[in-house]
């Protein structure tokens, strides 16, 4: 669904991603990770408009055939039209909105247009109400999708970190995505609320939505992931299955470091 072709992406005089092509596809998890300043941000950025890509193009196909030349979009329209959502390495609530008003307000676009600039939603006629319930359903279903009905009410900055991560990613659910981008969304999670993030993104794919992920966590990574690509230095090094990225020489050099020729001499 996903195809990314020769993607480079200067700053300057660096090159942060260098002739970058890969595929994701329908229906899986696809994991991009690397060593710390592979390039894995820049990707997820140019993919979701925070920036044009220098060279290279950047398609998506959805279910129904229609493609969209990301490359060449707005990152609004890559969002509303193209229907790709992300969460970012730092997470991104409102904090002084309620829970239930984050998931409100990822569905503004929807209940704008529903109320015709407000004018319908100031006379209550019956097309604005029923979008405002529609949006309120949808909302309330993430809510117990991800175990925080019972806190709709409260401030989305009183929650703790784990359940702020989970709100993000039912935040950008709500536009109904066909592609959902995570950048490094078990950053910071104790092993409990890594296992409940594991099974929220499995039960997300299972509902047909693709998930192209960021993640430091080689545990999730490896658990949950059907494809992944690896970058360094703003190349792509390796791509494959879990098993197979797992055994790539390429992979092992880049995390673990090439020893020096004399420390392998002496070790043997």
């Amino acid at each position: 669904m996903l195809s990314v072709t020769g993607l480079t992406m200067r700053f300057g005089g660096l090159k942060a991603v260098d002739d970058l092509s890969f595929e994701a596809a329908a229906g899986e998890i696809t994991a991009v990770i690397g060593p710390n300043g592979a390039g894995k941000t820049t990707v997820f950025n140019c993919i979701t408009g925070f920036y044009r890509p220098t060279e290279g193009g950047i398609a998506l196909t959805n279910d129904q055939g229609v493609r969209f030349a990301l490359d060449r979009m707005a990152g609004h329209r890559i969002a509303s039209r193209a229907k790709v959502a992300r969460t970012f390495q730092n997470v991104r609530l409102f904090a002084g909105m309620t829970v239930l008003e984050n998931l409100l307000v990822a569905q503004h676009n929807v209940l704008m247009r529903a109320s015709g600039l407000t004018i319908f939603a100031v006379l209550g006629l019956g097309g604005f109400r029923k979008a405002e319930r529609r949006g309120l359903d949808n909302a309330r279903h993430w809510l117990d999708r991800i175990g925080l009905l019972d806190r709709a009410d409260d401030m989305a900055g009183a929650l703790p970190y784990g359940a702020q991560r989970r709100l993000e990613i039912a935040r950008a659910m709500c536009i109904d995505p066909v592609l959902l981008c995570l950048d490094e969304p078990a950053a910071g999670l104790n092993p409990r609320e890594t296992e409940a993030l594991n099974a929220l993104l499995q039960t997300i794919r299972a509902d047909g939505c693709s998930l192209l992920l960021i993640e430091h966590d080689m545990g999730v990574v490896m658990r949950i992931s059907d494809h992944i690509v690896v970058l360094d230095h703003g190349k792509k090094i390796a791509d494959g299955t879990p098993a197979e990225v797992r055994a790539d020489s390429a992979v092992i050099a880049a995390y673990l470091g090439e020893g020096d020729e004399d420390e392998d001499e002496a070790a043997a």
